[in-house]
């Protein structure tokens, strides 16, 4: 069978982190949706998702297509029904469709509907990605690492706990304290923890990312690949490519791709009287109650901000936005905001692009075509929110 990942109306809910990639990109545990699948069914997928990202991420179809929603993450009871599809099935739980099969990438046939009855995990809002992050991390641990020996532990490092502890092949980790009292540490391929760093578990450390001296690291955190950082953590996920390399505190929150987080920046993950938190929706145009004590920041790709910035309990910023200056800026800051507190002016789509290929440039890589294109697109859906213009 064909094996396409497909977004649904409810991708919607995780915006901003999908204004630049299909919801199967998502970054969630050590891998991202999309790996998961990949590597449990043992062969590639391709994607259906909004028309002004398919260049970047196309659609191969068969006359035989199993179509799988990409919020959804595997688990053996789930794989064995999704495989146990006919065609013109659909595997259905709670009014969300998990996957069918099909001649067409649509679901356009009439379906027959398979009721699954057993636990899931879908990402329906952006706050579940670190909700679910230490199960997720587990997951993937136990997926990637088994049947395999890990890479030898140096001496110089403090190991505490009995949950394992898993080192790739090239990655260094010197004098560092890793705490496995509360789950497993994942530390991947080429991937350095400086002396000093303090570590618990359950973490995953990705491919060629960073952890620097004397940060402190707590559970259920995913630091992606390429990615640097320094300071306190706390359950918190970062995609890939960006950094938070200096002192200063990011707790519940997710930072998308070629983000900067600026020396002693902070953000707030509990508010001073304690009541839940409100995070801004995209699908339905309002702060929202996520029902957590905790939330932090929810930052879109190529976002930055200053030295010293300051982030209220549940914010969300959008894609390409740079944010500086004292105080609290708003909680929600839309795609292409230029400022802080004081006020915003709108970020130019030129000036914005250039950066964000000089950023790219430096990891040996450039903003492609289709990039530039996923850019343009967001620029003009997220002019509504930037209310200075109108």
């Amino acid at each position: 069978m064909n094996c396409i990942l497909f977004d649904d109306v409810h991708t919607q809910a995780l915006l901003p982190l999908t204004y630049t990639r299909p919801a199967a990109h998502i970054r969630c545990g050590i891998l991202t949706i999309a790996e998961k699948w990949e590597r449990h069914m043992q062969q590639s997928f391709s994607y259906f998702t909004a028309d002004y990202l398919s260049e970047k991420y196309p659609l191969i179809t068969g006359p035989d297509n199993l179509c799988i929603n990409g919020r959804l993450l595997p688990n053996p009871t789930l794989i064995s029904a999704i495989k146990a599809l006919q065609l013109n099935q659909s595997l259905e739980a709670n009014g969300i469709t998990l996957a069918y099969r099909s001649t067409s990438a649509s679901a356009k046939e009439k379906m027959e509907a398979v009721a699954f009855e057993a636990d899931y995990q879908i990402i329906n809002r952006v706050h579940d990605i670190f909700s679910i992050n230490h199960s997720a991390i587990e997951a993937d641990f136990n997926l990637l690492t088994a049947n395999r020996t890990s890479a030898e532990i140096s001496r110089s490092n403090t190991i505490l706990g009995q949950h394992p502890i898993f080192i790739e092949e090239g990655a260094q980790v010197e004098a560092a304290v890793l705490n496995a009292k509360e789950g497993c540490i994942y530390i991947g391929k080429d991937a350095e923890i400086m002396e000093g760093a303090l570590i618990r578990g359950p973490f995953a450390l990705c491919e060629h990312a960073t952890v620097k001296m004397g940060a402190k690291i707590y559970t259920g955190t995913t630091i992606g690949p390429h990615c640097k950082v320094g300071g306190e953590v706390s359950n918190s996920v970062m995609f890939a490519y960006s950094n938070k390399g200096h002192d200063g505190f990011l707790g519940n929150s997710v930072i998308g791709e070629w983000c900067n987080i600026g020396a002693d920046s902070n953000n707030s993950n509990l508010k001073n009287n304690y009541e839940m938190v409100k995070l801004w929706n995209y699908a339905s145009q309002r702060f929202e109650k996520t029902g957590l004590q905790f939330c932090g920041l929810i930052m879109g790709d190529h976002s930055k901000c200053g030295i010293n910035t300051m982030f209220n309990t549940g914010t969300v910023v959008g894609v390409s936005a740079n944010i500086f200056g004292s105080g609290f800026p708003r909680q929600f800051v839309p795609s292409f905001s230029w400022g802080g507190s004081q006020g915003f002016e709108t970020y130019s789509l030129e000036k914005a692009c250039q950066t964000a290929d000089l950023v790219m440039q430096r990891r040996h890589l450039n903003l492609s075509a289709a990039d530039n294109q996923i850019l343009n697109y967001i620029f003009n859906q997220d002019k509504t929110h930037r209310n200075w213009e109108s």
